[in-house]
């Protein structure tokens, strides 16, 4: 044990050593993105600028255009008042003002595609920039954390199972999360707000030319599209932390989730409760949230079933929750193998949690017919307060 303890010391010091050189390294990316957006932020506002300006050059060059052709028109027609000097100088200034347009014009298009270009630079380094100071931010309280609870760190290890994987593990589980997250954000609301951006531009030309129609015409799509963009903001934020747990409990949430997840995925899914509901305390109820929320993922990614069911009961200081697929299943014993391979993460993760909770969690499954998920966690609070006081 004690040769143990010292080699989990040895990686812990490692990994102590490797992350302050990464923070070091991200702080440098940090402020070298910081010194990017300031530079395309200054030339983002040159360009916008001199966009104002050509578009008003735009404007009142057309105004001319008219005016010398109408000019020009008038000139041709009228013999009597006008010779021929007239005529020409006439058709050059209309002529000269049509080349003068088509140049502010094309110089109008490159202005707006270079400001567009800037300002997705800019969001995009902005992006970065706020991932590495949050990167940053959360290595340094994990930096804190193992030197000064190297003690606690040792005891923790060595009573987990497969201590050779589970720092692995968490930084995998990070790093999906973040991927997900970001992903969400950049194929949702991140593009409806940029075209947000794009459709009030066409609402203000509309307005200056008074087509009042087609701008009342636009705003109820932008109405519809900002209410969409919140649609999509409340998902990500539901993922991130459902605030249904806090106000409503833990069943009207996992019952609105079954749902949610019944329509995104096209699986059928059930929800039942047996026994008195009570509530518990948050940090349970938000752990037992994510249990079932990973069985019913690794259920949809791995085991493509048709029908899934979760059926939480409530019994004298224990909590039951079942679920149930129709899927492929697998071998069990595969389950007792992992250390010779990464797969299976989710289960082991899930196992990891409950034995966290005090509780046991039992696998069923036969290839072809399905899976069957039993986990059992003591509810009374003498039990818990280890788990929550951490």
């Amino acid at each position: 044990m004690d040769f143990q303890a010292d080699a989990i010391d040895r990686v812990i010091n490692n990994a102590v050593n490797v992350m302050e050189n990464s923070k070091l390294q991200i702080l440098e990316i940090l402020d070298s993105a910081r010194n990017e957006l300031k530079t395309l932020n200054n030339e983002l506002q040159n360009v916008m600028k001199e966009t104002a300006e050509t578009v008003e050059k735009v404007d009142q060059l057309e105004v001319n255009y008219r005016l010398s052709r109408i000019r020009l028109t008038e000139v041709s027609r009228d013999f009597v008042r006008y010779n021929e000097e007239d005529i020409k100088q006439a058709y050059e200034k209309a002529t000269q003002l049509q080349l003068d347009l088509l140049i502010y014009r094309e110089k109008e298009m490159y202005l707006k595609a270079r400001r567009d270009e800037l300002q997705k630079r800019s969001r995009d380094v902005e992006k970065s920039a706020e991932r590495a100071e949050t990167i940053s931010t959360q290595m340094g309280v994990v930096l804190e954390y193992f030197s000064g609870e190297l003690g606690q760190v040792t005891r923790i290890l060595e009573s987990a199972k497969n201590r050779q994987i589970i720092g692995l593990k968490i930084i995998l589980a990070q790093e999906e999360e973040r991927k997900r997250i970001s992903r969400e954000i950049h194929d949702g609301p991140a593009q409806l707000l940029a075209n947000l951006v794009l459709r009030t531009e066409i609402v203000e030309r509309m307005l200056a030319k008074q087509e009042f129609k087609m701008v009342q015409d636009e705003i109820v799509d932008l109405k519809a599209q900002v209410r969409s963009s919140l649609e999509e903001m409340r998902k990500v934020i539901f993922n991130l932390r459902p605030m249904a747990l806090d106000d409503l409990g833990l069943i009207p949430t996992l019952r609105k989730y079954v749902h949610d997840y019944e329509e995104k995925t096209k699986i059928r899914a059930t929800f039942e409760t047996r026994g008195k509901e009570h509530r518990l305390s948050s940090s349970m109820e938000a752990a037992i949230f994510r249990l079932v929320q990973e069985a019913l993922t690794n259920a949809a990614k791995h085991a493509y079933p048709t029908y899934v069911s979760v059926e939480i009961t409530y019994q004298v200081q224990m909590l039951r929750i079942m679920v149930k697929d129709n899927g492929l299943g697998f071998k069990v014993e595969q389950l007792e193998q992992k250390t010779n391979g990464h797969t299976h993460f989710g289960l082991i993760g899930m196992r990891e949690r409950v034995e966290l909770l005090e509780g046991r969690m039992e696998i069923e499954s036969t290839a072809n017919l399905g899976t069957q998920i039993v986990i059992h966690i003591p509810t009374n609070t003498e039990k818990r307060k280890e788990y929550e006081d951490g």
